[in-house]
């Protein structure tokens, strides 16, 4: 089977849930948010080098991936899951957001806002650096600091991070068994360095892929609200 335009059709699959939610669900401020978190998300599909071939190797348009590490795929990939899992718990409940005063941002566990923000960052590299994991491993435990880094400095954003997560996972599941497993029979143990990783499949389809969706549901759920001092009411 070819599978030249897998990766291409999945990142084409979920910019259309992007666009339905975007254009036919969502309320303007929450459409406003949604295509900011996608802007800032999208760069993030640039850390394909960290991925290939260590964790997949994916076929893409020009053979990028194969030639430079980088690809166009996933910068459309990131830039649609990014929005995506941002808006999901608002889209579902409609919850609203209201500013935090600027008095209660200077009061207790908001004096470490600027590290808990970085904390990922400052979680991945050195995780990446000096250590055997597989960065996919890395990605993942990275976003899950972040996210219970959220969790201490803002409690008031943890049901927003629980669902938005289960919301998330669900969704990604879908798309990858139809992209991937369904659409593309074989592709999955063509694709994925299988035996780097622990090689698990739930139902045709890596846990780590899994495990990924649930961390940066939890994560990007509440990533707008933490920066820009919302809260959902």
């Amino acid at each position: 089977m070819n599978f030249d335009y897998a990766y291409l059709i999945a990142s084409i699959f979920l910019l259309l849930i992007w666009l339905f939610l975007y254009w036919l669900w969502l309320k303007p401020q929450s459409r406003q948010k949604m295509l900011l978190v996608s802007l800032v998300t999208a760069p993030l599909g640039l850390t394909e080098p960290f991925f290939v071939p260590s964790y997949w190797s994916p076929f893409t348009l020009f053979n990028l991936a194969g030639k430079t590490g980088f690809d166009l795929e996933s910068v459309l990939f990131s830039f649609a899951v990014g929005g995506v899992a941002a808006v999901l718990y608002e889209a579902i409940w409609g919850a609203t957001r209201r500013k935090v005063s600027v008095h209660e941002q200077h009061q207790g566990r908001h004096r470490i806002h600027k590290f808990v923000l970085i904390s990922p960052v400052i979680s991945f590299l050195p995780l990446y650096l000096f250590t055997p994991l597989n960065p996919i491993y890395s990605s993942i435990l990275a976003m899950t600091v972040g996210a219970v880094a959220t969790w201490y400095c803002r409690p008031d954003l943890v049901r927003a991070m629980l669902v938005g997560s289960v919301l998330f996972l669900a969704l990604y599941f879908v798309v990858f068994l139809i992209s991937f497993v369904w659409l593309f029979p074989g592709y999955v143990p063509a694709i994925w360095n299988l035996p780097a990783i622990s090689g698990i499949l739930v139902a045709g389809v890596p846990v780590e892929e899994l495990l990924f969706a649930a961390s940066l549901g939890a994560m990007w759920s509440s990533v707008y609200e933490h920066f820009g001092w919302y809260r959902f009411s």
